[in-house]
């Protein structure tokens, strides 16, 4: 069997992951990799930093306020899964 044939009937394009996964994640401040290692969703790198940059925004710059704020979306997140 050929490797990427699993598609199936899609007329959707096949997107490649850009870069280096792993090494995007280590460049995220500490403080938001803490905080993703106890999330009780996947997130991904870039969703991860774009809402970390927004809550940093919101919270004064203050990395525990901002932590708090991504724990309230991913609350958010999860109660509206179980609905």
């Amino acid at each position: 069997m050929r490797r990427g044939t699993n598609l199936g009937q899609t007329g959707l394009r096949r997107r490649r992951c850009r870069g280096n996964p792993m090494a995007d994640y280590d460049r995220l401040p500490p403080e938001l990799r803490a905080w993703l290692r106890q999330a009780a969703l996947p997130w991904s790198v870039r969703s991860a930093r774009r809402a970390w940059v927004r809550a940093l925004g919101k919270c004064g710059g203050d990395p525990v306020a901002a932590g708090a704020q991504l724990s309230r979306i991913e609350a958010r997140q999860l109660e509206s899964r179980q609905t």
